[in-house]
C-alpha cells in the first residue's frame, strides 16, 4: 500500500467531507432558522474539529479496525460493531435518494419544472446510478477527486460573484424561528460533516502519523470551514427571503453571473450526484458483504431503488418534507458518532479522552434535536442486539 504524502492525505480529508450535500443543506438549514442557521454552522465546524480530533487518535490507536464500527468493536464488543456498522450502512444508503433529490433539483431548475418533475428526475438519477453499481461501475479515486475540485470550485464562484449583492437588512431578524431552531438546523446539517470516521483508517498510510496528522487535520478543517461558512453567509446575506430555496448555489451564481450560473449549476449537480451516488452504494455493498455475506450483497441494489423512490414518491407528493427525507440517514450518521465517540471515552486517554468525551455529549443533543425521527437509529440498534441475542440463544439448543 502506497505512503500518503501530507498534500494528498489533505485532499483525501476533504474529499470525505465535502459532498453534493452542501449543494442543498445550506437552503434548508436557512428555512429552518434563518440568519441564525450560520450559528449551527460555526457550532458543528468546532464539532467537526472534536470529531477530527478523536477519529484520528482512534485511527492511529487502531490502525487494524474498519473506522467507527470496529473503534466500537474494541470498546464494546462484537455487537455494538454490527449495531453500528448496520447504522453505518443505513445512513448510507438511505442518502442515496437525499443525493439523486440534490442533483434532480438542480436539473429541474433550468427546464422550469416543479415538484413533479424534481422527483422523477431524481428517481431517474437513482435508478441510473443503482444499474451502473449493480453492473461493478466504479468512481476512481482521480475522478472522485476532481469532481469535489468542481465543487469547491463552483461554491467559490457562486459566492464571490454574488458577495457584492449582500445586504444588512436579510440578516434581521435573526432568529425569526427563536433559539431552539438553531437546534434544529444542527441535526439537519451534521450530514455536512459525515466524513471524519470514513478516513480515520488511512492514518496507517502515513509514512509519520504523529507528525502528518495534526497538519493534515489542521489543512482540511480550514479548508472545509472557510467554505462552509462563506457559503452559509452568502446564502442568507444575498438571497434573503429566498435563503430557503432548494438550490441556493444555483441562485447565488443566477444572481452573481446571470442565468447561464443556473445552468452551470445543473450540470455540475448531476455529475456531483452520479459520483457520490455510485461511492455511497459500492461503498455500501462491500460493507454488507462483510457484515452479511455476499448474497445479500447482490439483492441491495434492488432494496436501494425500490426504498429510494418511495422516499422520492413520499417526497414528492407531501407525504413528508425535504428535512425529513435528509433526516433519516443523518440521525443513523449521529448514532455512528455517538458510538465512535463514546468508544473513544474509553479507549483514548488523556486530552484526546476529554475530546471524545465533550464530542459525545455534543453529538448526542445535536441527536434530541432531530425529534421523533431520533428514533430510527434506537430501533436499528435493538432490532440487531436483540437479533444476535436471539441467534446466540438458538446456537445454544
Amino acid at each position: 500500500m502506497d505512503e500518503l504524502t501530507t498534500p494528498r492525505a489533505v485532499t483525501l480529508y476533504v474529499g470525505a467531507l465535502l459532498g453534493p450535500g452542501v449543494l442543498l443543506l445550506p437552503g434548508l438549514a436557512a428555512e429552518v432558522a434563518g440568519p441564525a442557521s450560520t450559528v449551527a454552522w460555526g457550532g458543528l465546524l468546532l464539532l467537526s474539529g472534536l470529531l477530527a480530533t478523536v477519529f484520528g487518535a482512534l485511527g492511529r490507536a487502531y490502525p487494524g479496525r474498519s473506522g467507527a464500527a470496529g473503534f466500537a468493536g474494541a470498546a464494546f464488543g462484537p455487537r455494538a460493531e454490527r449495531a453500528v456498522a448496520v447504522c453505518f450502512l443505513g445512513g448510507a444508503v438511505l442518502g442515496a435518494p437525499v443525493v439523486c433529490l440534490i442533483g434532480a433539483s438542480y436539473a429541474a431548475r433550468p427546464l422550469g419544472g416543479g415538484p413533479g418533475m424534481t422527483t422523477a428526475l431524481a428517481a431517474v438519477l437513482l435508478l441510473l446510478v443503482v444499474t451502473l453499481t449493480a453492473s461493478g461501475g466504479r468512481s476512481s479515486a482521480r475522478v472522485q477527486l476532481g469532481l469535489v475540485g468542481v465543487l469547491i470550485a463552483l461554491v467559490a464562484v457562486a459566492v464571490l460573484a454574488a458577495a457584492p449583492h449582500a445586504r444588512a437588512g436579510h440578516w434581521t431578524p435573526f432568529a425569526p424561528h427563536g433559539w431552539v431552531a438553531v437546534g434544529t438546523a444542527s441535526s439537519v446539517l451534521m450530514l455536512s460533516f459525515v466524513g471524519w470516521e470514513a478516513v480515520s483508517p488511512l492514518t496507517a498510510r502515513l509514512r509519520s502519523p504523529r507528525g502528518q496528522l495534526p497538519r493534515v487535520i489542521a489543512a482540511a478543517f480550514v479548508v472545509t470551514s472557510v467554505l462552509y461558512l462563506a457559503l452559509a453567509g452568502a446564502t442568507v446575506g444575498v438571497l434573503g427571503p429566498r435563503a430557503g430555496s432548494p438550490t441556493p448555489v444555483a441562485d447565488l451564481l443566477a444572481t452573481g453571473v446571470g442565468p447561464a450560473g443556473a445552468l452551470v449549476a445543473a450540470v455540475a449537480a448531476v455529475a456531483l450526484t452520479l459520483a457520490a451516488t455510485n461511492a455511497y452504494l459500492t461503498g455500501a455493498a462491500a460493507m454488507t458483504t462483510e457484515v452479511s455475506g455476499p448474497a445479500l450483497a447482490r439483492r441491495l441494489p434492488v432494496g436501494v431503488a425500490a426504498v429510494g423512490v418511495v422516499l422520492l414518491v413520499g417526497t414528492g407528493t407531501g407525504w413528508w418534507s425535504t428535512t425529513t427525507l435528509v433526516a433519516i440517514p443523518t440521525v443513523l450518521f449521529l448514532a455512528v458518532y455517538v458510538a465512535a465517540t463514546a468508544a473513544g471515552v474509553r479507549l483514548l486517554t488523556g486530552g484526546v479522552r476529554v475530546a471524545a468525551a465533550a464530542a459525545c455529549v455534543v453529538v448526542t443533543v445535536v441527536l434530541a434535536f432531530a425529534g421523533p425521527v431520533a428514533l430510527v437509529p434506537v430501533l436499528v440498534v435493538g432490532t440487531v442486539v436483540l437479533g444476535g441475542r436471539r441467534s446466540s440463544a438458538l446456537s445454544h439448543c
